[in-house]
């Protein structure tokens, strides 16, 4: 797996492009690597004319579990922290400038980060025993990048249900809370994406282009400045003590010892 690539590239004939998070042994966690392969492959399709849809998919048994929380905790400081949320946010806002639809295709877990990175996708196809969560809380970090785009895929009280509670909904849930298109069953979820890029594909280039281009316009006017906003709060949150044991205990697998409120 150390000379594999951390995103793999596929395009077929019709210009439907494949990209897979590959690194399954990790969950395909979101370390600062694995952003820099994603955002340089999506710079690659934003680059290519000839690109007509995207499936994000991912190796292994898990889509995403989020950031590396290992990485994240070998450098605490606050200036990191800021970087790499802002690094994020770039990626994710990458999927939304595309000018192609794009599908992301879930199997297993998607967490944190990784919920949000569904979430950043146009449309999404999940397997039926996929599951859902911002899960960060439980650490004693709130998820607030991946609440901006949580909550402009789902109601606000099931988002902040979501988001203060970190516990995990079903594929079907995440359907009817409007995260996710269609559910499949595990053997037919390539067959279900398929469905999708096929109908996509057989759309002129130009009217999606314009339509999506127009969709985020007319709906979304303040992203840019809340993720700006959330990735400070977020680097700020990451520098709270109990933050930094909640991750720690998740390192070391045991349950977090939360230090006394204004000790």
């Amino acid at each position: 797996m150390a000379d594999e690539p951390l995103v793999l590239f596929e395009k077929d004939s019709r210009g439907a492009v494949t990209l897979t998070l590959n690194r399954p042994q990790a969950f395909n966690a979101l370390s600062e690597a694995m952003l820099d392969a994603l955002q340089a492959a999506l710079d690659r399709v934003a680059a290519d004319e000839t690109a007509r849809v995207v499936v994000v998919a991912a190796s292994g048994r898990a889509f995403c579990a989020g950031h590396d929380l290992k990485e994240m905790r070998a450098e605490p400081t606050l200036e990191y922290y800021q970087r790499l949320f802002a690094q994020c946010g770039r990626m994710m806002m990458s999927l939304q400038q595309l000018r192609v639809p794009v599908i992301a295709r879930v199997q297993g877990i998607a967490t944190a980060a990784g919920c949000q990175l569904v979430a950043m996708c146009d449309l999404a196809v999940a397997a039926r025993d996929a599951r859902f969560a911002v899960s960060g809380v439980n650490l004693g970090l709130f998820c607030a990048t991946p609440s901006v785009a949580l909550s402009r895929n789902v109601a606000r009280k099931a988002a902040f249900e979501m988001l203060v509670t970190g516990e995990f909904i079903n594929a079907e849930q995440a359907r009817e809370r409007g995260l996710v298109n269609r559910v499949a069953d595990p053997a037919e979820l390539d067959a279900a994406v398929e469905a999708l890029v096929a109908s996509i594909v057989s759309k002129p280039p130009v009217a999606l282009a314009m339509g999506k281009a127009l969709f985020y316009r007319q709906l979304e006017t303040g992203i840019a400045a809340a993720y700006e906003d959330a990735a400070r709060t977020m680097a700020c949150n990451m520098m709270d003590e109990a933050t930094l044991e909640g991750v720690q205990a998740f390192i070391d697998k045991r349950a977090p010892q939360w230090p006394n409120p204004g000790t």
